[in-house]
């Protein structure tokens, strides 16, 4: 039986400590599946109202291999660069640069803490869109930090389990008023 869904319906978030967010994903086996579908659906409409440029899967308690990748700038992210939403699916980072960066990180499921994250500057990725099509791609910059993000949520990790230590941890409301890019 298909389910609808308000518009306005922010799905659950799930948030640290919460065994989902620990959890292996599994692969996707049919996208074009009503279910998979549905999902990227709910998955879309819970990042937009929570005001995230990313969301995955296991976030709203599905472990399955799907993240939304959305940047655009908001409250969070005020330099964000703009994308189109887009549904990755299965993805794989098949080559990273040596080079890191640290950068500030938030998440949906660590509503209060930001992270400074060391995350490859350059990653080549593969993944299947929402309608079974393969794509390998290249992203840089803040696009790579989100997609290196939302893999871990795939591969059970947060961006607290990438901090180097928790010197690198601060409260959201100290981010704010200390390092947001309009402070």
């Amino acid at each position: 039986m298909q389910q609808s869904y308000e518009p306005t319906k922010q799905f659950e978030i799930a948030h640290l400590g919460q065994p989902i967010l620990k959890m292996q994903a599994k692969l996707v086996g049919n996208i074009l599946s009503d279910e998979c579908q549905n999902l990227i659906s709910e998955m879309m409409r819970t990042v937009e109202l929570a005001g995230g440029v990313g969301i995955a899967a296991p976030q709203i308690f599905k472990s399955v291999r799907i993240f939304i990748m959305c940047s655009k700038p908001n409250a969070r992210y005020p330099d964000a660069p703009l994308m189109q939403p887009t549904a990755i699916i299965n993805p794989e980072i098949i080559e990273a640069s040596i080079d890191k960066e640290k950068g500030w990180e938030g998440c949906l499921s660590v509503p209060s803490l930001r992270g400074l994250v060391p995350r490859h500057k350059k990653i080549k990725v593969q993944y299947y869109d929402q309608n079974g099509q393969k794509h390998q791609t290249i992203y840089t910059g803040f696009i790579a930090r989100i997609f290196q993000h939302e893999m871990d949520h795939l591969d059970g990790l947060t961006f607290v389990d990438r901090v180097e230590s928790v010197q690198d941890l601060v409260s959201e409301s100290y981010w704010y008023e200390h390092f947001a890019p309009n402070a």
